[in-house]
Protein backbone atom coordinates (compact mmCIF):
# COMPACT_ATOMS: atom_id res chain seq x y z
CA UNK A 1 0.00 0.00 0.00
CA UNK A 2 1.51 3.20 -1.16
CA UNK A 3 1.48 6.44 1.27
CA UNK A 4 -0.37 9.18 0.06
CA UNK A 5 1.73 12.79 0.11
CA UNK A 6 1.03 16.06 1.05
CA UNK A 7 0.65 17.42 -2.47
CA UNK A 8 2.43 20.91 -0.98
CA UNK A 9 5.63 19.41 0.62
CA UNK A 10 5.65 15.88 -0.90
CA UNK A 11 5.66 14.44 2.51
CA UNK A 12 3.10 11.45 4.69
CA UNK A 13 0.76 13.85 6.42
CA UNK A 14 2.59 13.24 9.83
CA UNK A 15 5.64 14.91 8.70
CA UNK A 16 3.96 17.66 6.29
CA UNK A 17 4.82 20.94 8.59
CA UNK A 18 2.77 23.20 5.66
CA UNK A 19 -0.21 25.15 7.32
CA UNK A 20 -2.79 22.84 6.89
CA UNK A 21 -7.02 24.01 5.67
CA UNK A 22 -9.54 22.65 4.22
CA UNK A 23 -9.36 23.01 0.41
CA UNK A 24 -12.86 24.16 -0.18
CA UNK A 25 -14.22 26.33 3.00
CA UNK A 26 -10.60 26.77 4.11
CA UNK A 27 -11.38 26.28 7.38
CA UNK A 28 -8.42 24.55 10.00
CA UNK A 29 -10.60 22.51 12.40
CA UNK A 30 -9.85 18.79 11.99
CA UNK A 31 -8.24 19.01 8.59
CA UNK A 32 -6.76 15.58 7.32
CA UNK A 33 -5.25 14.75 4.25
CA UNK A 34 -7.51 12.41 1.69
CA UNK A 35 -6.54 10.00 -0.86
CA UNK A 36 -6.22 13.04 -3.98
CA UNK A 37 -3.50 14.57 -1.73
CA UNK A 38 -5.86 17.94 -0.95
CA UNK A 39 -6.98 18.60 3.02
CA UNK A 40 -10.45 18.51 4.14
CA UNK A 41 -12.21 19.30 6.94
CA UNK A 42 -14.99 16.71 8.20
CA UNK A 43 -17.58 18.45 6.86
CA UNK A 44 -16.11 18.93 3.33
CA UNK A 45 -14.78 15.57 3.77
CA UNK A 46 -18.04 13.78 3.69
CA UNK A 47 -20.07 16.24 1.46
CA UNK A 48 -17.49 15.51 -1.26
CA UNK A 49 -17.09 11.74 -0.31
CA UNK A 50 -12.92 11.78 0.26
CA UNK A 51 -11.06 8.86 1.77
CA UNK A 52 -9.08 9.66 4.08
CA UNK A 53 -5.14 9.06 3.16
CA UNK A 54 -3.47 7.15 6.13
CA UNK A 55 -7.06 6.15 8.49
CA UNK A 56 -4.29 4.59 11.07
CA UNK A 57 -2.29 7.31 11.59
CA UNK A 58 -4.27 9.11 13.97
Amino acid sequence: MATTLCSQCDKPEIQCTCEKFCCFCQSQHDIRLAVDRMYYCPECREACDVTLADKDEH
